[in-house]
């Protein structure tokens, strides 16, 4: 997670406040009492951990499962104050149901999606746009989240990715996008149909960014 989310978390945190991490194995969120992941409990934190030293959660209190798999999960309705899920969504085959799952068991919640910027960069893990492991590309849109099936024709469509060089240059903040939820998470599948609809869509933050940089070029040479 971003840093400043953290921090912000944890602000908004009193002590007795109950909080979930869903998909937490690569980097935990320590402040977490409860888990859910498909990957077990011993071989957690490949990448570090967010939050502080020492962990609140156990393994008792990490539950393997399948969170896409249409069950609901073990827990009450609204049994948590909190829920984090963090670099987690774009990996699923079911982020609507997990998004579903999340309004129904807690009160408000934190969502962090790699950004379009880093989704379509070339660089990123070899030479394919964005992480090769990625089933959707993310907006946030008016508060909701939009998850578009990351098609193949990303990777060769002209004008749709960017360069190495652009993405060693975003920041932290630049490659993620982050949601802060209350009551429900507002999260749909967009779905097109035709080239005319989707190459457009898969063009747009390359034109969009283009555009930016045109206008700060001129503003520099004025």
């Amino acid at each position: 997670m971003l840093h400043a989310s953290v921090e912000r978390i944890l602000e908004r945190l009193g002590p007795d406040d109950l909080v979930l991490d869903v998909g937490a194995w690569g980097r935990p969120f320590t402040r977490a009492d409860w888990v859910l992941d498909l990957m077990p409990y011993a071989t957690r934190g490949l990448y570090g951990r967010d939050g502080p030293e020492t962990e609140r959660f156990s393994a008792d209190t990490w539950l393997q499962l399948d969170v896409c798999d249409r069950e609901p999960w073990p827990f009450e309705d609204d049994q948590f104050d909190f829920a984090v899920c963090s670099q987690t969504l774009e990996d699923l085959r079911d982020p609507v149901w997990v998004c579903s799952e999340l309004s129904r068991v807690a009160r408000a919640g934190y969502i962090e999606v790699p950004s379009r910027l880093e989704e379509q960069s070339r660089g990123v893990s070899g030479p394919l746009p964005g992480w090769t492991h990625h089933r959707w590309l993310c907006d946030v849109v008016d508060g909701r989240l939009e998850l578009v099936f990351k098609h193949a024709v990303l990777h060769t469509l002209e004008g749709a990715t960017f360069s190495p060089d652009f993405y060693a240059r975003l920041s932290p903040e630049q490659r993620v996008l982050a949601l802060w939820w209350e009551g429900r998470v507002d999260a749909v599948e967009r779905v097109f149909v035709s080239a005319e609809e989707l190459d457009p869509y898969l063009r747009e933050p390359v034109l969009r960014e283009r555009g930016l940089f045109s206008r700060l070029r001129r503003r520099a040479g004025s």
